[in-house]
């Protein structure tokens, strides 16, 4: 790999430098004629550095043909946004937010997940400035018209009588799963979502979910028919139902009402599961309200009601960044925050601890959550490593789980590379055995299509899935073997009906992380070898 790598190390991190233009001053000043082409721009400032918070975001490097929407719909998932400064000639644009919480929580989230537009990465940090002042120039007058636009739902859902408060849904092209609580998350946007149920039929994965009222459903309708889960997939098609309610007498997996938290989880079915399946929902990319007081998701904007029943404490849906407006396509919404350009399947994984990181440990690592074609610890970096997933998809995943995941006593930053494909070494040239080749290794668990590792993506946690166990192994065999590390074992149970299989608590997920990594695929005697994830359970 050659030096320029180096660039990618700075993506989410660098600060300020494109910031100092030489028409600044300390205290207000006059952006000069030059900065948008015939904008003369005045708006107060001050001299802190931009890594002190502010309502202000400055955006650098967006595409040359870059509109006025596209930048505001950057900000709107967090809340309202009440001043656009756009220097189109510089690449760059200032937003100003209606809080200073609101634009911490728009950096902080970027810092982990670099936007997209159009297969651009742009870059987004706090200004040295307090508040934006604008002029009326046509330049400004068009990014007032758009923050007009967008700031204010088109459609009055509530004039709309809508036929029912019941929407059945259709989920076309389920290339990869989409379980109860991914809806529960992606529909209670529009309102409370009282009851759910999925199902498959004629060889299709529907739902219907009620509302409290019809307006939330008409809404819900209006904004998500049509859209994609994942980029090119899982299409929602929605209509109304001909029922009036839902009849649910289960609370687990398939079905659930939220008005009866005292409903059984019924025998025939898998059992719910504590608070923690909140979070077990299958990609971990798609949530309801990006933070609390964002009024906007994607254009049509409605107003988000509370996600939730608060009648059903057993489960928080979890306030994870998501639902952003499209990016990387503007005429295609789509509902997991900006995905990454089909094609980008590179990750920069970078502040590894470089006395312990190998390529084999990312590998088990990143599988978990897509098949790994390609890892290489950059030989004068050995804290990165690029890590190359087989598709866009499987690389969002890996990112939206591992991002801040301690790993060898250090938390991970994964960002997007802007390599497309990790290259291997010239023949002749060696790397220390840094660079590895894994696109035929026999230990992908997603190379067969629908294979059932899909419905087993969750988050990293404490407690691990065992499976592949032979007979002859016991209890004490498993723990003795995750204890030999070093890492405490504090609970173990096979599963009831099948020994096969059984749950093991490590002592903190770190633990769990690296045992999963040194122990899927040992060897346990009998042509078994052990298999490893981790688990939506608890003990």
């Amino acid at each position: 790999m050659d030096g320029s790598v180096h660039h990618d190390i700075t993506v989410g991190t660098k600060r300020g430098s494109d910031e100092l233009f030489s028409s600044i001053s300390n205290g207000p000043y006059i952006m000069s004629a030059t900065a948008n082409g015939n904008d003369s721009k005045k708006f107060k400032g001050d001299i802190r550095g931009p890594s002190v918070p502010s309502r202000v975001i400055h955006i650098r490097r967006l595409p040359n043909d870059i509109t006025e929407t596209e930048v505001i719909s950057l900000g709107l998932p967090f809340g309202d946004v009440t001043n656009l400064l756009m220097l189109k000639a510089k690449n760059q644009a200032f937003l100003e937010m209606n809080s200073e919480e609101v634009a911490q929580n728009m950096v902080g989230y970027y810092s982990t997940v670099v936007p997209i537009i159009r297969h651009h990465p742009v870059y987004v940090q706090f200004s040295n400035h307090k508040e934006l002042k604008t002029d009326n120039s046509p330049n400004q007058e068009r990014a007032q018209a758009a923050l007009r636009a967008l700031s204010t739902s088109h459609v009055d859902a509530a004039a709309v009588v809508a036929p029912s408060s019941v929407l059945r849904v259709v989920v076309e092209n389920l290339v990869y799963p989409v379980s109860l609580d991914a809806l529960c998350q992606i529909f209670s946007k529009f309102g409370t979502v009282l009851r759910i149920i999925v199902f498959t039929k004629n060889n299709q994965f529907q739902a219907l979910l009620q509302y409290p009222d019809g307006a939330s459903a008409q809404a819900a309708k209006l904004s998500l028919d049509g859209q994609n889960i994942y980029n090119g997939c899982c299409t929602l098609r929605i209509s109304f139902s001909k029922l009036a309610s839902l009849n649910v007498k289960y609370n687990n997996e398939k079905s659930r009402d939220f008005t009866r938290p005292d409903l059984p989880s019924g025998d025939s079915q898998p059992t719910m599961e504590h608070p923690a399946m909140a979070t077990a929902f299958t990609p971990g990319i798609i949530s309801a309200s990006p933070y609390a007081g964002a009024t906007h998701a994607f254009p049509p904007a409605f107003t988000i009601q509370p996600a939730m029943s608060s009648a059903y404490p057993g489960l928080t849906m979890p306030a994870l960044p998501g639902s952003l407006a499209s990016l990387t396509l503007p005429a295609a919404a789509r509902l997991g925050f900006p995905a990454i350009p089909a094609g980008h399947c590179v990750l920069l994984v970078s502040n590894l601890n470089p006395e312990r990181v190998t390529p084999h440990c990312l590998f088990i690592l990143f599988g978990v959550y897509g098949d790994v074609m390609r890892v290489k610890i950059l030989f004068n970096k050995k804290e990165n490593a690029l890590v190359q997933m087989s598709d866009s998809t499987q690389a969002q995943l890996a990112m939206s789980h591992l991002n801040g995941q301690r790993l060898h006593g250090k938390s991970l930053r994964i960002t997007l590379s802007k390599h497309t494909n990790v290259q291997l070494p010239r023949e002749g040239h060696e790397d220390q055995g840094l660079t590895k080749d894994y696109s035929n290794s026999p230990l992908h668990r997603f190379k067969k299509p629908g294979s059932k590792n899909y419905s087993n993506i969750f988050p990293p946690s404490a407690t691990l899935h065992l499976s592949n166990i032979p007979p002859l192994v016991v209890e004490e065999d498993l723990k003795m073997l995750f204890s030999s590390s070093g890492a405490i074992v504090k609970a173990f149970k096979f599963f009831q009906k099948d020994h096969k299989m059984a749950l093991i608590q490590m002592g903190s997920v770190e633990e769990a992380i690296e045992s999963l990594i040194e122990f899927h695929n040992h060897d346990l005697g009998e042509n078994h070898h052990l298999r490893v994830s981790f688990s939506k359970s608890s003990i």
